[in-house]
């Protein structure tokens, strides 16, 4: 696969740390997910954000979990629920396990 961007692109994309604060069973998407608020620190603040994750974590294992997202997508619905960022994993087999910092951070650190 060579889906070559140019750096400029690349600059335009916003990812940060985040705590999650707070998980829900998203029963009204089409596949198994997790609503999740994401607290991104005082610049950004809480965003939420739907997951399919649930074959990998529990949700009292999310909370206080700190994940890696994009931050500057425009919202998007997902069935009656508005997604506000896209917390980012890697995906095996529809399976997804979520990125995250090696160590604690504060929330709102941008990923460069």
């Amino acid at each position: 696969m060579n889906n070559t961007i140019s750096w400029d692109d690349f600059g335009k994309i916003d990812m940060r740390t985040g705590t999650v604060i707070a998980v829900y069973d998203f029963t009204e998407a089409r596949n198994p997910s997790y609503k999740l608020h994401i607290d991104f620190g005082p610049e950004i603040g809480v965003k939420k954000t739907s997951a399919q994750i649930t074959e990998k974590y529990k949700k009292e294992e999310i909370i206080g979990l700190q994940v890696i997202a994009v931050v500057n997508f425009p919202k998007k619905q997902i069935a009656n629920f508005m997604s506000e960022c896209l917390i980012l994993g890697a995906v095996e087999n529809s399976s997804v396990v979520l990125l995250q910092p090696q160590m604690e951070v504060p929330n709102g650190l941008k990923i460069s």
